[in-house]
């Protein structure tokens, strides 16, 4: 063997015990687990997480804004029953978050592993928010029509809600713009699925294709 040979097998030796060095590979188990797709899982298990820290959140937000202050015993009252209906509404969330989490491991067996889940999280994310403003627009929408009338849009604005302020219509406004929001998440998601189906596909022929171009 010359003496360049040798070189380069010496080198290379080095190189291979420099990559066994706890210094250079500690980070491997993390580079597996983001490589194989499972930190997309983190995005299900913090949205879930979210959905059981918001009724709490909205809790502290009508406190602090004076409301039981304002509409007295009259405002305590719905608010119970409001966030009851939060709660609920919450919960469905938490569900809807923690059970879609096991996709993911079924998807990212595919070459192309980003834009499924991508799709997914967004498919997910429109069932959430569909979901979550369709109950309780009407549920808590009928609640404070009939306990405040006309300041029931008062109350959604200081639960971050707003955008609902339709007075006693969002009782029917909230289940159809919760409806059309998880249509629409859906239909951007599935298109989103079309193209890695493509991509997949077209890999796959192209490797079949090469296969049977080298006899095997």
């Amino acid at each position: 063997m010359s003496d360049s040979g040798t070189t380069a097998d010496n080198e290379k030796g080095k190189l291979n015990q420099l990559s066994k060095n706890p210094f250079f590979n500690f980070a491997g188990p993390y580079l597996d687990y983001i490589g194989k797709g499972n930190i997309f899982t983190l995005v299900y298990i913090v949205m879930a997480v979210l959905n059981l820290l918001l009724p709490f959140i909205i809790l502290y937000k009508v406190i602090d804004s004076g409301f039981f202050g304002y509409f007295g015993a009259k405002g305590v009252f719905t608010f119970i029953f409001a966030w009851i209906v939060i709660v609920f509404a919450c919960w469905i969330g938490f569900q809807i978050w923690w059970n879609r989490r096991t996709k993911v491991s079924v998807i990212s067996t595919s070459e192309f592993v980003a834009t499924p889940i991508f799709s997914e999280i967004l498919q997910t994310s429109g069932e959430w928010l569909g979901t979550f403003i369709g109950i309780v627009g009407a549920g808590v929408g009928l609640i404070a029509t009939i306990a405040l009338g006309n300041d029931a849009n008062d109350f959604f604005s200081i639960i971050g809600m707003g955008f609902l302020n339709y007075g006693a219509l969002v009782i029917i406004i909230g289940p159809v713009i919760g409806f059309f929001i998880i249509i629409l998440f859906r239909f951007f998601a599935e298109q989103l699925r079309i193209l890695a189906a493509l991509a997949n596909n077209t890999k796959e022929i192209a490797t079949n294709i090469k296969n049977k171009a080298a006899g095997i």
